[in-house]
């Protein structure tokens, strides 16, 4: 009897000491993850051919060696001087914004602080790249994304979209805007068509002995439930109303992208760049790297980033989400 005692204690003890464990770990990851962005809420601003000259002169001056490499080095700045003719060079500018999606494209808030901050001191000449990487999520916060990138082109901005992952869905309600949209020859594009799923609990909850109640002022109110039980006539409005979101899809592609037959493509399916190309989803098949590689020859590129602070629960999320893939 006392064996069997100090086994389930022991036991116990041993549940209690993995949950403490566990929890001490979460906020090890998550002090760390705040100390490592604690970095002030705002717009950053990175010159890319900056970064892209200082890495190449670093494998340069390994591979040529030191002398060598400063003999071209001070070429390379005569040829940069007798280029300019002694003024200075006014050269294009490029703004580079990332968008990393969520299904609630939680990612809009910087956004929108950063499409605000390049229009402030935009040319009629710029231009905008986008890499975008969104599988898409809820109609209305991609659809105020897809809206915050229609601030630039009204403003007469050339707006260029680069996926070289994935643009589906909203991600593509998104990408559609684009004057130009390129894409990597295996990133996933496409699947526009609207979806709406949830389980029934009812049969469990009767089960249970568990009555559920629900009142509601309109008739369409709530068309399906969780909890209750759920009517033909619901599932019809629910659908309805998902027909009403897949056409007013379609119409934003067709504006924005005239010369893709949308019987063809607006049946939910998704592509893979080189076939995205073929259906006119896309323009080009290029990466982002490749085409900032060429644009940095005439171009100056500007990465802005808008950097918030993170909420509590946000943080508590990154942290569970840096102990998984970890």
């Amino acid at each position: 009897m006392v064996a069997e005692f100090l086994s389930e204690f022991g036991l116990f003890l041993l549940e209690l000491v993995t949950v403490l464990a566990f929890v001490l770990i979460v906020i090890v990851v998550i002090t760390v993850s705040a100390r490592r962005t604690g970095q002030p809420e705002g717009i950053t601003v990175r010159h890319l051919n900056k970064q892209y000259e200082d890495a190449a002169n670093t494998i340069k001056r390994a591979v040529l060696g030191k002398n060598a490499f400063k003999k071209e080095l001070k070429s390379r700045r005569k040829l940069r001087k007798k280029r300019k003719g002694g003024k200075d060079e006014e050269r294009n500018r490029i703004f580079v914004l990332d968008f990393k999606g969520d299904i609630r494209a939680s990612a809009t808030a910087s956004l929108r602080q950063e499409i605000s901050a390049l229009l402030a001191v935009a040319r009629d000449s710029d231009q905008v790249l986008l890499r975008l990487e969104n599988a898409g999520g809820t109609v209305h916060e991609h659809g105020l994304a897809a809206s915050q990138l229609l601030r630039i082109k009204r403003r007469g901005l050339r707006l260029l979209i680069a996926v070289d992952k994935v643009a589906a869905s909203g991600g593509y309600l998104m990408a559609c805007v684009a004057d130009r949209l390129m894409s990597a020859p295996f990133a996933i594009i496409g699947s526009i068509g609207v979806l709406a799923q949830l389980p029934n609990f009812r049969r469990l909850l009767e089960d249970k002995g568990i009555d559920f109640e629900q009142v509601t002022a309109g008739k369409h109110k709530r068309t399906l439930t969780l909890f209750g039980e759920n009517t033909a006539e619901g599932r019809s409005k629910l659908k309805e109303e998902l027909e009403d979101i897949h056409e007013l899809f379609k119409n934003e592609i067709s504006e924005h992208r005239p010369q893709v037959e949308l019987d063809r493509v607006a049946t939910g399916e998704h592509w893979y760049g080189t076939r995205a190309l073929e259906l006119k989803l896309i323009d080009e098949i290029r990466t982002s790297d490749d085409f900032l590689a060429e644009a940095t020859e005439a171009n100056d590129l500007y990465q802005i980033t808008f950097k918030r602070r993170r909420t509590f629960p946000e943080r508590l999320r990154a942290g569970a989400e840096t102990l998984l893939s970890g």
